[in-house]
């Protein structure tokens, strides 16, 4: 018997204070086998976006900087995805500080991706509402700082949320082979206000606006079709483009919306990350955003279906490749 009870243990040698293996059923095992290979298959893909975006210089826009960031985002989701899953079917072998570490750089990246979709619905707003100083207000070298001032505050912004958790890991423990990471109600409380409720409001508010005037922009385009003369056509290709890209865009913040606010809305109760949700569900939320994106992408960006044409045939290794002619 205590053989038997040895061998449910995460480490048997430690029988007093060891903690037991967990116990998940079979719909939890095929929920972690979807869970991970939706995370491979979001990691490969938001890598051909950052390969994309990243070699081929004609792709350097503002906008597509912001895809770049939030496909960096992206992808260090669906890897500590990988390890979540592994957190909540199976012992936790690898200690202390690397569960806390865990749990902090999955906060960075849920963090900046907010930021970055925050950032996505700026730009629209001003690509859409404000087209004549879209050129001038909104640069790559611009937006550039501004990421990384964004990467920079999710950084620390996180760092005070979990500085208990990281200055004294496996505090939260009460066995050996477990790993819990809990912050307190009233920084919960305070972290869901300023990383769910606050930005959710600007990309509702921005967005809606950016539907009135895109909607208005397009029947004037359509009243006056028959009427652009030559010297203007490139001004209507110009704004049919911005409302396309609004559109498309648009999507990915509404995919964002959709996967999120449900493991936001449930983090209020469940102060743990996702650890407090019923088996593999809670995690397969936050991995379905990040997988979709590209998928996206692919389907509305000819320049994405172009550049993974050149990246599987090879085309992309050589010399002068970054500068192919993508739109």
């Amino acid at each position: 018997m205590e053989d038997q009870d040895g061998a449910e243990l995460c480490f048997p040698q430690l029988l007093n204070v060891s903690c037991r293996k967990p116990k998940i059923n079979q719909t939890d095992i095929v929920l972690m086998y979807l869970l991970f290979f939706t995370s491979v298959f979001t990691v490969t893909l938001n890598l051909l976006v950052i390969i994309s975006v990243s070699h081929f210089r004609q792709l350097h826009t503002p906008s597509n900087l912001l895809i770049l960031s939030l496909a960096v985002s992206d992808s260090l989701l669906g890897l500590v995805t990988i390890v979540e899953a592994h957190r909540q079917t199976d012992c936790w072998f690898v200690g202390d500080l690397m569960c806390s570490l865990h749990v902090y750089v999955a906060s960075i990246s849920l963090s900046a991706s907010v930021g970055v979709i925050v950032l996505i619905s700026v730009d629209r707003y001003v690509a859409i509402c404000d087209p004549l100083h879209y050129p001038t207000r909104v640069t790559v070298t611009r937006l550039k700082i501004i990421v990384c001032v964004c990467w920079v505050c999710s950084v620390f912004y996180n760092g005070l949320i979990y500085k208990d958790n990281l200055i004294e890991p496996g505090q939260f423990n009460f066995c050996y082979g477990q790993c819990s990471v809990v912050n307190n109600y009233i920084s919960g409380v305070f972290d869901t206000v300023l990383s769910f409720i606050a930005p959710i409001s600007v990309i509702i508010i921005l967005y809606m606006r950016v539907f009135v005037t895109a909607v208005s922009q397009a029947r004037a385009m359509r009243s006056h079709v028959a009427a652009v003369t030559l010297q203007c056509s490139g001004t209507v290709t110009s704004k049919k483009s911005e409302l396309k890209a609004a559109r498309t865009l648009g999507l990915v913040v509404l995919v964002f919306l959709m996967c999120f606010c449900p493991y936001f809305c449930l983090s209020l109760i469940h102060v743990d990350f996702l650890s407090g949700l019923p088996a593999a569900s809670g995690v397969f939320l936050v991995c379905i955003s990040p997988c979709l994106n590209p998928v996206i992408y692919a389907l509305f960006y000819p320049w994405f279906r172009k550049a993974l044409r050149l990246i599987f045939s090879l085309q992309i290794l050589q010399p002068g490749s970054c500068e192919t002619n993508m739109l």
